[in-house]
């Protein structure tokens, strides 16, 4: 890597502020990534929402706060859905702020899944990549993409080889994975706990399926994050037995992963291709085996008999035998996974290494698409 620090300009994601919890993994993250960087001893600006907050541990980073409506999410919409920015939107704000700042930076690293950022890189002279946090969920967005990776991707990064396989790439596609402050997760190697499921409460996150995992078991399980649709958690509450499920809301990770460390597995059930997976290796990362429907990234980071149990998508009988079978898993094993292919460290280093490398590229005077 080069040894030169950088001036970096990042565009947080305009579907929340940063700690609301409406950006999913995208603010988790943004946020180690920020504090790798800043550990690497780069210089960063962070253009974000209005009452975004880093966690502890983030100084050394300047906040620019920009106002507006935040963007509807690209996996809220149906995959044929057009663009769409909406009156006073924080999106075109958050790229003015952006491309101001960036004409003293080094480069400007986009965390937006969304349309206009991406559009732009060929039409300005701010160095403009991309860190892509969604698979093919739009017919818009995936050719958008498609052709721009392909012209300028040097450009473009993807965090796991089954999200790039999404797109049709010219070119072997930059994988950084992700990172997170090990640090913050503490293995209690606990294994006669709950079972424990987290993410946003969403049809696409299948949290129906682990729920009758757990009911099946006569379990309990524990589940963490934002209910974005209540009237689909509480048709699933009502499918189960009184005290199946345990509401544990959105938590900050110190308090997160307390609870998840007392979990002796995570139950990983999504109905779409995850681009990574951030609570995959959270429960790793507190050695916690995770049973996961092999699908997107999740099925790309668990190593089936080693940090828990790959099932095929939608098959909830084998989940509940692998369920039964997870005390086979060392936890230690779980632990030294995280801290090997997922530590912050790594990340950052990972993610200022392909920016180096797109540097060095010349992209001056780039001829504008059609």
């Amino acid at each position: 890597m080069a040894s030169s620090k950088r001036k970096l300009v990042l565009i947080s994601t305009p579907i929340g502020h940063i700690g609301s919890g409406a950006g999913g993994g995208v603010e988790l993250t943004l946020c180690s990534l920020v504090k790798g960087l800043v550990e690497l001893g780069h210089e960063l600006i962070l253009v974000a929402p209005k009452e975004s907050k880093l966690p502890k541990g983030c100084s050394g980073i300047h906040l620019e706060y920009v106002e507006g409506l935040d963007q509807p999410s690209w996996q809220h919409l149906e995959q044929s859905s057009s663009v769409v920015i909406p009156p006073d939107a924080v999106l075109p704000k958050l790229l003015d702020k952006a491309l101001e700042i960036g004409k003293t930076a080094d480069a400007i690293l986009n965390f937006s899944y969304d349309w206009l950022p991406i559009w732009l890189t060929p039409h300005v002279e701010c160095e403009l990549f991309h860190l892509i946090s969604m698979g093919d969920v739009s017919i818009v967005m995936k050719n958008l993409i498609e052709d721009l990776a392909n012209s300028f991707p040097s450009r473009f990064a993807f965090h796991t080889y089954r999200q790039a396989s999404d797109y049709s790439l010219v070119q072997d596609p930059v994988i950084v994975g992700n990172g997170f402050d090990l640090a913050k997760y503490q293995p209690q190697f606990l294994t006669g706990g709950p079972l424990g499921w987290a993410g946003r409460i969403a049809p696409e996150k299948g949290l129906e399926d682990a729920v009758e995992v757990a009911a099946q078991l006569g379990d309990r399980l524990l589940v963490w994050g934002v209910k974005e649709d209540c009237s689909y958690a509480s048709s699933i509450e009502a499918s189960v037995p009184s005290g199946t499920i345990e509401w544990r809301g959105f938590l900050p990770t110190d308090q997160l992963q307390k609870e998840l460390g007392t979990c002796r597995a995570l139950l990983n059930t999504p109905k779409w291709n995850e681009a990574y997976g951030n609570v995959v290796v959270e429960a790793l990362a507190c050695g916690v085996p995770v049973i996961a429907y092999d699908r997107g990234g999740p099925g790309e980071l668990i190593t089936s008999g080693k940090t828990g149990w790959l099932v095929p998508p939608n098959d909830i009988d084998l989940m509940v035998e692998a369920t039964k079978r997870v005390n086979e898993i060392d936890r230690q094993e779980c632990r030294n996974w995280a801290k090997t292919f997922a530590s912050q460290e790594g990340f950052a280093e990972r993610v200022i290494e392909w920016i180096n490398a797109g540097l060095e590229i010349k992209t001056s005077n780039p001829t504008p698409l059609s």
